[in-house]
């Protein structure tokens, strides 16, 4: 397996490392969780490190993190994927893969990269991801844009449009930090759209469950492995395959 190479954000404390590989099928970019207050390490390179052994290019964006971010996240993250894309040759599909507060800056690129005038992605995998402002939102998460919730711009449901790219998102349904409804209000927007997406809902975990295997255990936060939630992985893959051919 190659090396892992780091290339510093121009404009921002922001990073990003990514392992290169031969005969790769797409580039995917972990962004992880942690409520724009910290990055949670079980949401990074064992994510990246799964990809990298099922043959994709793995990286993992190094965010800024703390208080009125504003569009902050989602510029560095615009940032990562037009580096990907100068920096790894071919025409390899460029997919973000975010959890929680970092499938919220993965879905806020995804739907806001137009009128933001950025990068945009190939496609999006959300996993437990914060989403809307309103009544089912992270309060924690979103207080830390430094925005009114009010002002709408990050509730991202409400700006899915045609142009959004095609979203793999997963739950589970007792997720009490992040309600289920993030993610299905923004399927139903994707649908109303007209955006190919799938969703799953797995009936029981709690929040944060990553990979869902033994090696991303958290037991002083009743994370632990459950294989029924693992299958998220093997059920993503099969869908990257589906949207963008046998070849990925």
């Amino acid at each position: 397996m190659d090396s892992i190479e780091k290339i510093q954000c121009p404009f921002s404390h922001a990073s990003l490392k990514y392992r290169l590989l031969k005969g790769a099928k797409a580039v995917i970019l972990v962004i992880p969780g942690g409520a724009y207050a910290w990055k949670s390490p079980r949401e990074a390179w064992p994510v990246a490190d799964r990809f990298s052994a099922l043959e994709y290019v793995s990286a993992v964006l190094d965010y800024t993190v703390g208080d009125n971010l504003g569009l902050l996240p989602v510029r560095e993250a615009a940032w990562a994927v037009e580096t990907l894309r100068s920096h790894i040759s071919g025409n390899m599909p460029v997919v973000l893969c975010g959890f929680s507060a970092g499938g919220h800056v993965a879905a806020g690129l995804g739907v806001h990269y137009r009128d933001q005038q950025l990068s945009g992605p190939d496609a999006l995998i959300l996993c437990y991801p914060v989403i809307s402002s309103g009544r089912y939102c992270h309060r924690e998460s979103i207080a830390r844009l430094g925005q009114e919730p009010e002002a709408g711009y990050f509730s991202l449901e409400n700006y899915v449009s045609a142009e959004t790219p095609p979203t793999f998102l997963w739950h589970t349904a007792q997720d009490a930090e992040v309600p289920v409804q993030n993610s299905l209000l923004f399927a139903e927007r994707l649908a109303e759209k007209g955006v190919p997406f799938e969703l799953h809902i797995y009936r029981e975990g709690v929040h944060g469950l990553s990979l869902a295997t033994k090696n991303v255990e958290e037991p002083g936060r009743q994370r632990f492995a459950d294989p029924h939630v693992a299958t998220w992985m093997d059920l993503c893959v099969q869908w990257l395959e589906k949207t963008f051919g046998s070849n990925v």
